[in-house]
């Protein structure tokens, strides 16, 4: 399934910020999955995107539209058609020289609204007991309830398992 840019990377982002170890540098993490321009995070920018990340955490677990409209009204998002660094025109949420956290807080709340509405059931967390990994489903049948292959045949296996020791 093709998702817009927003949509598509920016909830991919999110789902890495919601998956990424509590003790994990954010720029670091921003800067894996390509996000720029960077900027720096001082200690309220770490602090207020943590808490953020946790909000997020929360669409993944519940998808809903009230959900995803109060974390739009917490942003400073002002949409803008961008044409940066040689770049095609794309939007931007936020503007580019708002704080890091103000810009990677519109990002992602765009990117899962604008998933949610092609497609509710394509924002999930792992059905695996024991793994709290989110993920966004880009499969072709939008029917995904795991976050790797690895935690599908650990279930499959032990139901398997289940089954044959009955």
């Amino acid at each position: 399934m093709h998702f817009n840019p927003y949509g598509g990377t920016a909830a991919e982002l999110a789902a890495r910020l919601v998956n990424a170890d509590q003790d994990a540098n954010l720029l670091d993490v921003l800067d894996a999955v390509g996000y720029k321009p960077l900027g720096s995070l001082d200690a309220r920018q770490t602090a207020e995107l943590r808490r953020w990340i946790a909000r997020l955490a929360d669409v993944f677990d519940d998808p809903s539209v009230p959900r995803l409209n109060a974390l739009l009204a917490e942003t400073t998002s002002r949409p803008y058609i961008s044409t940066h660094d040689g770049r095609a025109p794309h939007l931007h949420y936020a503007d580019e020289e708002a704080p890091t956290d103000e810009r990677v807080k519109a990002y992602t709340a765009a990117g899962l609204a604008a998933l949610y509405c092609e497609d509710p059931n394509r924002i999930g967390r792992c059905a695996r007991p024991g793994c709290a990994q989110v993920f966004v489903d880009t499969s072709r049948n939008g029917r995904r309830r795991f976050c790797t292959t690895r935690c599908s045949n650990r279930v499959h296996v032990a139901d398997h398992r289940t089954r044959r020791s009955a």
